[in-house]
């Protein structure tokens, strides 16, 4: 390849000992990938990257330069190139399959690792198990987001407001005694009443009052519509409460 024909690129990115801007070693990947060869410039202070945005009469960095003409940030170096952009208000269902795929891929690594076969009655289990356990985690990553919006919906936490803040230590409760198979007073209980309250109050939300919510089940900045997700997780839980109660004392 001749000297005339490689494609440059001037990328002006953020590197100082507090902060390397992740979008500009994102916009340098891209380029990359996209064959250009990349002049990196590295703004190594704020002063200097505050000097460089007012020079530019930019308001943000890092900034693409491709034939001497400005780009723009990540964003735009994506849309330059005919890559979406995700758009941060739009609906996800990207956490629901995260935290589903990997409850069932452990549910199968368990059944192969204890029983000798991925497909055995104890993956239906463990995969219900895990996921009320993974669901409860990602709730309890943020109280406060997580209780602010299941105040939105939930009936029962609407009267007393403590049980928001309850609810994902009673789901992670019941999920690891479930999957350990012990204290079945104890997990089906409580999995049967807060998956009832909560099947009814998503019934109620979103069938009844036809309000459009966010669904709280994968944690309080979840972009997942309240709806079949949720309710969902609240059947699963009532299902599994009374086939480990029928398991235990039939």
């Amino acid at each position: 390849m001749s000297e005339a024909s490689i494609k440059r690129a001037a990328l002006y990115r953020m590197v100082t000992p507090e902060h390397i801007c992740p979008f500009g070693l994102k916009s340098r990947d891209l380029l990359r990938r996209e064959g250009y060869a990349v002049e990196d410039h590295r703004l190594r202070s704020r002063a200097e990257t505050d000097a460089f945005m007012a020079e530019q009469q930019v308001k943000t960095t890092p900034q693409t330069f491709i034939a001497g003409e400005r780009v723009g940030g990540y964003d735009d170096l994506r849309r330059h190139f005919g890559k979406p952009v995700p758009d941060p208000k739009a609906t996800s269902y990207q956490p629901v399959v995260a935290v589903f795929g990997m409850a069932l891929a452990m549910a199968l690594a368990g059944s192969w690792a204890s029983l000798g076969d991925v497909l055995t009655l104890r993956t239906a289990e463990w995969f219900v198990a895990f996921s009320m356990c993974i669901l409860a985690l990602l709730k309890l990553q943020d109280l406060e987001s997580f209780s602010n919006m299941f105040l939105g919906y939930d009936l029962l936490a609407q009267r007393w407001v403590r049980y928001a803040y309850l609810y994902p230590f009673g789901e992670g409760l019941a999920g690891v005694l479930m999957a350990a198979g012990a204290l079945t007073w104890i997990s089906a209980p409580v999995a049967a009443c807060i998956g009832t309250i909560g099947a009814i109050s998503v019934i109620n939300a979103v069938y009844v009052e036809r309000r459009a919510l966010k669904c709280a089940c994968v944690g309080g900045g979840s972009k997942v519509p309240l709806g079949f997700v949720s309710l969902t997780e609240n059947v699963m839980m009532v299902a599994m409460a009374g086939w480990m109660a029928f398991r235990t004392w039939a």
